[in-house]
């Protein structure tokens, strides 16, 4: 039996309905936590995580819009999808705190304690920044494993950037479905 893994990246209040949310990106929560309901494997969130002095970093000084600053509503995931990870991890939510795009202690959770994973998945927000980020990582941390990006659970901040970001995943030989 092969063992899936699906990385939901960012599905926060201020990626879907705060500071930097979209029409789109409220479209896709309700989408998306049907998808981790009916999800046959393991589960993992990440979860964008700033603190107070967000501004005064780089990220910061490029995106002047404090969002997910740790312990706000903003900075929580998504009711909808909260409660889909719940169902889907009997009562636990397993959750990766990553304090920039892309996310190592992602990819050590991945090799030390989901060894064997023989289809990865990757889904979420924001499909040019974070969903990348992170699917390039995982690219390069198992290169013979088959990753996929399904379009229909991805959102960007347009769908231009969205269309781009696609693109550059399918270049690095990671499947990308539903477009």
């Amino acid at each position: 039996m092969k063992k899936k893994l699906l990385v939901v990246v960012d599905m926060q209040n201020d990626f879907i309905d705060g500071a930097l949310g979209t029409q789109e990106a409220r479209a896709l929560a309700p989408k998306l936590a049907e998808r981790i309901g009916k999800f046959d494997g393991i589960v993992l969130a990440t979860q964008d995580t700033h603190g107070e002095n967000y501004i005064n970093t780089l990220e910061g000084k490029n995106l002047p819009v404090p969002h997910c600053i740790k312990g706000t509503i903003g900075w929580r995931i998504n009711k909808d999808i909260e409660d889909a990870l719940l169902k889907q991890g009997n009562g636990m939510v397993h959750t990766i705190e990553k304090p920039t795009f892309g996310s190592f202690k992602l990819i050590d959770c991945v090799a030390d304690v989901l060894k064997d994973i023989d289809e990865i998945e990757v889904c979420g927000l924001c499909t040019g920044i974070c969903v990348l980020s992170n699917a390039c990582l995982l690219r390069a941390a198992f290169p013979d494993t088959p990753i996929t990006v399904n379009a229909e659970y991805t959102e960007c901040i347009t769908p231009t950037a969205k269309k781009h970001a696609l693109a550059a995943l399918q270049l690095i030989q990671i499947n990308v479905v539903g477009q």
